[in-house]
């Protein structure tokens, strides 16, 4: 089954990469890792913490360097091609942290301006209003959710074609999370972009992902349109007869019980599993998709041998 959860994501891609490996000493970070974001997608990159999400980010934007393999961004180079493809990105890090931090946020913010020709110094200015960013504030003062709403409005102010998102909502209090995915919602209404998150807050990004990518000690286990993923990863729940013990004709990534009543999370085919699953002695109550999160839960839970 693993093979099938790499769907390789018709469409022209904005970001690509083929066989990236990265190694930190004998710590595997990247383990030939085959990304594929398609122009103007949303993608939810999702995985524990030393996953890799972090330095397949900063790969991308030739923060670090691959150890081997290539990654593309929008046909360049991310090491040939720097400064192109970094022209054309918005990028939040992982860490709260600022250059120039003896400067005042509007000093930070007009000097970030000048690297990008695009900056859209109106929409700047809405932004710092929406997350009440004081521009007057020395960038040393500010706390770690303060220099997080600075970074998104460097991120977003110049309508980038490629938003690179290291969880976005890092240090910020739940108000301000949701204010926060509220802009970025409105962004892509307004502005056309290719997105790619980084998060282990799935809950968050429920609403905006259309693809979703699992990674695990470096590994793309899981690459998937959510078209795919809702219509393929099921639950079904229902009761069995005493002495039942066949299995239902799908993957199982998971099983629980109680009595009789069971609930399984399948892999299927797409088609209708109801009767199929009658077929082998369960009497169906329900057949659901799965939330973005709780499909994350089940992959990364999911055996590698399955």
């Amino acid at each position: 089954m693993i093979s099938e959860l790499h769907n390789p994501l018709a469409g022209a891609a904005a970001v690509s990469t083929s066989a990236l490996c990265k190694r930190y000493g004998t710590q595997i970070a990247l383990d030939c890792l085959d990304l594929n974001v398609p122009e103007g997608a949303v993608y939810i990159l999702v995985g524990p913490n030393g996953a890799g999400k972090t330095t397949l980010l900063r790969t991308l934007l030739d923060l670090c360097r691959a150890d081997s393999g290539q990654a593309q961004l929008f046909g360049l180079s991310s090491t040939q091609d720097g400064p192109a493809v970094r022209s054309q990105i918005g990028y939040v890090p992982d860490s709260p942290d600022l250059s120039f931090t003896d400067y005042k946020v509007g000093e930070l913010l007009r000097h970030h301006s000048v690297y990008f020709p695009q900056w859209d110094s109106d929409y700047a200015k809405r932004l710092t209003t929406s997350l009440e960013v004081n521009l007057d504030s020395r960038c040393s003062t500010l706390s770690k959710g303060q220099v997080r709403r600075v970074q998104l409005v460097q991120a977003l102010a110049h309508r980038p074609a490629l938003l690179l998102l290291d969880e976005p909502t890092d240090g910020l209090d739940p108000l301000v999370r949701d204010r926060v995915m509220g802009l970025v919602a409105e962004h892509l209404d307004t502005s056309p972009t290719t997105v790619l998150i980084s998060t282990h807050l799935v809950h968050e990004v429920e609403g905006l992902g259309d693809h979703l990518g699992v990674l695990r000690n470096g590994r793309l286990i899981a690459q998937l349109e959510r078209s795919e993923l809702d219509r393929r990863l099921l639950v079904a729940r229902g009761e069995v007869s005493d002495g039942w013990d066949l299995a239902p004709p799908f993957p199982v990534l998971s099983h629980t019980h109680r009595g009789r009543e069971h609930a399984w999370t399948l892999w299927t085919d797409g088609q209708p599993i109801e009767d199929r699953l009658a077929a082998t002695g369960i009497t169906v109550r329900s057949v659901e998709s799965l939330t973005l999160e709780g499909a994350t839960r089940a992959l990364l839970a999911m055996e590698t041998s399955s």
